[in-house]
């Protein structure tokens, strides 16, 4: 018997950046990603929450671009 996952997605926000400030559904949504798309103005504190084999996808977007 073959067990297939269905894939979710979870859209975080980062609020005002601060990461002392992120939910905690938002900390456990970060613990459980596989991937996670990080724009560049993502504070890098805030993928401390990450798992260790998590893939990072950078995107790259930036203030005023």
């Amino acid at each position: 018997m073959t067990t297939t996952l269905t894939p979710t997605v979870t859209l975080v926000g980062a609020g005002p950046g601060d990461p002392e400030l992120l939910t905690l559904k938002a900390v456990k949504a970060i613990q459980r990603a596989t991937v996670l798309l990080v724009d560049d103005l993502v504070n890098p504190a805030v993928l401390e929450h990450a798992s260790p084999s998590a893939r990072f996808v950078l995107v790259g977007k930036r203030g005023g671009c």
